[in-house]
């Protein structure tokens, strides 16, 4: 029997980012580990420049997600101004940013997933994980900074509503909660949801291994904050019969 935190995201927009080359600023269906951590950061009020406590959070929590509602693509053609980088100047609001001298101009396509739903779990990996899941449920329900789904035009629309749940497996724990509880009712559930998961095997997460649909690299480890530097990440997907759920 495991303890998990437990938590849902929503939202009308999300972006969940993954490899972006030149202009193209592409999201998947389901947030990758380096986006919840982050939001977990912001709500814990952990500053951005703090390497070593982001270090910690990556290193020391696992994660697992169930995409209740992948939603729809949305892309959209972005337009920004913005400062060129400058060794020890820190842009505070988007005002400082737009008073500073020489701004340029970039050009990109960003997609963000509309009506997506999602739950999350995180459980520490290692003895040495600095928060307990009860101090990390209480920064979610009360957190320090805004929240938002991987960009800052994405706030939640709902509260995450964590929790901490035990249960025999995730695939148990994902089968026995709530996926829709207080979403909106016009928000289009997947007739099978499916379950990310990383650094359990198929047995141990409690899936039969005729669910599995794969297994891949995702580049959303958190390697340095400040540098935006990420690395290799293997993760497990399987389906989740919707009728499994009660």
């Amino acid at each position: 029997m495991r303890t998990y935190l437990l938590f849902r995201l929503y939202g009308p927009m999300a972006a969940w980012g993954d490899i972006a080359v030149g202009e193209q600023r592409p999201s998947l269906s389901q947030p990758s580990k380096s986006a919840v951590l982050g939001l977990v950061a912001a709500a814990l009020g952990l500053e951005r420049d703090d390497e070593a406590a982001h270090a910690a959070l990556a290193e020391h929590y696992a994660m697992a997600v169930c995409v209740d509602a992948p939603g729809e693509l949305l892309r959209d053609y972005h337009t920004t101004q913005v400062p060129p980088a400058r060794k020890g100047v820190r842009y505070a609001t988007r005002r400082d940013e737009l008073l500073a001298d020489k701004l340029s101009t970039i050009l990109s396509q960003r997609d963000y997933r509309m009506d997506a739903a999602c739950r999350v779990a995180l459980w520490p990996c290692s003895d040495a994980a600095p928060y307990t899941l009860e101090t990390l449920a209480e920064a979610l329900e009360k957190p320090r900074f805004v929240l938002y789904l991987g960009r800052k035009a994405c706030p939640p629309a709902l509260p995450l509503a964590p929790r901490c749940v035990e249960a025999p497996s995730l695939c148990a724990l994902f089968s026995t909660t709530e996926p829709t509880q207080a979403l909106p009712p016009e928000l289009k559930p997947d007739a099978e949801p499916m379950a990310f998961w990383e650094l359990l095997d198929v047995d141990e997460a409690g899936f039969p291994a005729d669910a599995l649909k794969m297994e891949y690299t995702r580049h959303d480890r958190l390697l340095s904050r400040h540098r935006w530097q990420f690395g290799e990440r293997r993760e497990l997907a399987a389906g989740l019969p919707r009728e499994d759920i009660s």
